[in-house]
């Protein structure tokens, strides 16, 4: 176990790097921090973090910058995440409250993720296998064909063409619409299939086909493991941090192209605590000179997908964490209101 004092030069260290990209010596730690001891013994402390691996000597007779041990240490010892201020927190409602649908959301939250944190921002669409049903509507487009169309709780929409086998009344359908919807209506997807089992049974014997026609195909869509979607933005910031990249920028402009990668990353859905990936942490050999901040996003306090930012190890930490946290639960409440 460190020293507080120790624990406060790695932090002092980790902040000056962070601040201005240059490695940190002993004579400009004391000068720039209160740290209440002499120059001497700082250089100490710096020999001793060095020889247990948080801080490394890029070149003879420079300064030291933080090493992967060193900033993960540094991230799990933060006394707090670094709050949004008001005018931040009210840029962000107002951003995002302008969205008009599902599609807008994500595309507002990875904008607005890319421009706060200034690196490479990455958002997953909720997921339907942990959605639950808004409302189900259903639309005669011919004789004997309708279109199903399924609202989730998060303000997605998926929509399927149903063949039946016999014409259906406007009247039958209406009244599939509402004993469907007064079953599902709020109840979450895994539920659904033993809700409307004996529906076709209260409709009448010519009728019971088509009814089992519309329940088939809204079964399927509600089991479909759809690809999980993610959208990504700000891919252009990387380009501010070409030196913090060792050999090139390349590998992991490559990683981010990879949507399975990209999804590891960000971790399962459903764990709505915050993830920090230090270097080489991250599985994937590309990302081995990034850090990835994640987090879980939803309604009700539940998280329904992921959304995170990438960048280069170098990073500030509490300022980053505290922007993805932030915008998560705008995002959250959005969806809880739409």
């Amino acid at each position: 176990m460190l020293s507080e004092r120790r624990l406060q030069v790695l932090r002092a260290i980790v902040q000056d790097y962070v601040g201005t990209e240059e490695p940190v010596g002993s004579k400009a730690l004391t000068e720039r921090h209160h740290l209440g001891v002499s120059p001497a013994t700082v250089r100490n402390d710096m020999a001793a973090l060095e020889e247990e691996g948080y801080i490394a000597q890029p070149h003879t007779s420079a300064g030291r910058i933080p090493t992967d041990k060193g900033y993960r240490l540094f991230v799990d010892r933060l006394a707090d995440v670094k709050p949004m201020t008001q005018p931040e927190r009210r840029a962000i409602q107002n951003f995002l409250d302008g969205a008009v649908d599902l599609d807008d959301v994500v595309a507002r939250t990875v904008r607005l993720l890319a421009q706060l944190t200034r690196q490479v921002a990455v958002v997953q669409y909720p997921s339907l296998t942990r959605s639950a049903v808004r409302h189900v509507e259903l639309l005669a487009l011919a004789p004997a064909r309708v279109m199903l169309v399924l609202i989730t709780d998060t303000g997605r929409v998926e929509q399927r063409m149903v063949d039946c086998p016999a014409p259906i009344g406007e009247n039958t359908l209406a009244d599939l619409r509402a004993r469907l919807n007064s079953r599902v209506t709020g109840r979450r997807f895994t539920d659904v299939p033993q809700l409307v089992q004996d529906l076709p049974e209260s409709f009448e014997a010519e009728d019971r086909g088509t009814v089992a026609s519309v329940l088939s195909t809204l079964l399927e869509t509600l089991v479909e493991r759809t690809e999980e979607r993610l959208m990504i933005g700000g891919t252009a910031n990387l380009t501010r941090f070409t030196h913090d990249f060792p050999l090139t920028i390349q590998p992991v402009l490559e990683a981010l192209e990879e949507q399975v990668v990209l999804l590891k990353l960000l971790g399962e859905a459903q764990d709505p605590a915050m993830t920090v990936r230090i270097g080489h942490e991250n599985e994937y050999e590309g990302l081995n000179s990034t850090s990835v901040v994640s987090v879980g996003y939803g309604s009700g306090g539940e998280a329904v997908a992921k959304l995170g930012v990438v960048g280069p190890t170098r990073m500030d930490y509490p300022g980053t964490m505290g922007a993805v946290r932030a915008v998560a639960r705008y995002v959250g409440q959005i969806l809880a209101e739409s």
